[in-house]
């Protein structure tokens, strides 16, 4: 059994960038290499348009509903960027942004939040598992996964996000319990940012930080500056790794902040004032990263031009993708209810297939 000493996160969250973009020391952890941290970079930034892109199309009435994760582009990143190819990301409804670094195609990604009933792409093509809106629910799933992929002598890891707000559901505990102990290859990625919809983190728990939490499971845990981009890398990379050789679960923690409403239909100034979000400005994970890579000279106008380029061809897809209107098939209203139709299905499918052929005669 684990000492409850090894197990506890660092007193403070880990950091390799100040609010400047300027190193900081002490970390003893690895700094990601030039390539990684521009790769980075450019997730950032389409992450951002991603975000943008998608909050104009709700005010235009082409999308039902966004949850934003602007402000939290760091953990979306890093979460798709820890990953091998063969690894799965359990991610929630505000992780979209995530989905797309993962390479899924942002107009599959929003087919879902447009009010389809169905996630809009195929969770085997990538490894990325539908989009969970229910709180903590998609946990298990990667515990599940997790398991019978060691069970199968597979080094595949899973990365299963949630929010602060979903450590207070049960199935969170339950996850992290089963994950323990039977050693599945878990990461638990939690996006602290500080709030679920208008509850604050001081009225969900009383512990030193959320990652407190997996000492009580007996996993290993870490708390990270979540708008730090290099230091969330360096944190999952740590815990991908830990997981893939068999030490278990990892639980991480990110401080971050939900700087927009929880989503379109929220009106965040009900409970939280202007003063608490202006400090959180100047924290912004894409100004960060911007300004560590033109002090290094890593990041030059040509490439910075070319970023944004991209940047902008995504948000045009995604406008014109989401803009295209679909041609229901009402025969899928019988498709997927049973593997086998029963009788009755049968029946009702034939009844309606007789009333559109009376239509079109």
């Amino acid at each position: 059994m684990a000492d409850a000493q090894d197990l506890l996160p660092s007193e403070q969250p880990v950091r390799l960038l100040d609010e400047t973009g300027r190193p900081v020391a002490g970390a003893g952890l690895p700094f990601p290499g030039a390539d990684r941290l521009l790769a980075a970079y450019a997730s950032l930034v389409v992450g951002r348009r991603v975000n943008d892109q998608a909050g104009a199309l709700v005010r235009q009435g082409r999308l039902a509903v966004y949850p934003s994760s602007h402000g939290q582009e760091a953990c979306q990143t890093g979460a798709a960027l820890a990953l091998a190819e063969g690894d799965w990301l359990f991610p929630t409804y505000r992780d979209t942004a995530a989905v797309v670094a993962r390479g899924v195609d942002p107009v599959e990604v929003l087919t879902l939040l447009k009010g389809d009933w169905h996630a809009g792409y195929d969770p085997y093509e990538h490894r990325v598992a539908p989009q969970a809106t229910p709180l903590a629910t998609q946990l298990l799933h990667a515990v599940g996964l997790a398991h019978a992929a060691r069970l199968r002598g597979e080094d595949t890891v899973a990365m299963a996000m949630c929010g602060d707000g979903a450590t207070s559901e049960g199935d969170f505990h339950e996850a992290l319990n089963f994950a323990a102990v039977f050693k599945a290859p878990v990461v638990f990625f939690v996006q602290n940012n500080e709030y679920a919809i208008s509850v604050p983190l001081a009225r969900q728990s009383a512990a030193p930080s959320l990652a407190h939490k997996g000492v009580g499971y007996g996993v290993n845990a870490e708390r990270v500056d979540g708008n730090d981009t290099p230091a969330v890398l360096a944190v999952l990379d740590r815990a991908v790794a830990a997981a893939r050789s068999g030490e278990g679960p990892q639980l991480v923690e990110a401080h971050t902040y939900r700087m927009q409403a929880h989503t379109n239909a929220d009106d965040a100034t009900r409970y939280r004032s202007d003063e608490e979000v202006g400090p959180w400005v100047a924290r912004d994970p894409l100004l960060r990263m911007e300004a560590y890579l033109k002090r290094k000279r890593l990041l030059t106008k040509a490439r910075r031009t070319e970023i944004a380029e991209r940047a902008e061809a995504v948000a045009a897809a995604m406008r014109e993708g989401v803009s295209r209107d679909a041609e229901p098939d009402p025969s899928e209203l019988f498709a997927h209810v049973f593997s086998t139709p029963t009788p009755q299905l049968r029946e009702q499918a034939a009844f309606l297939a007789d009333e559109l052929s009376r239509e079109g005669s």
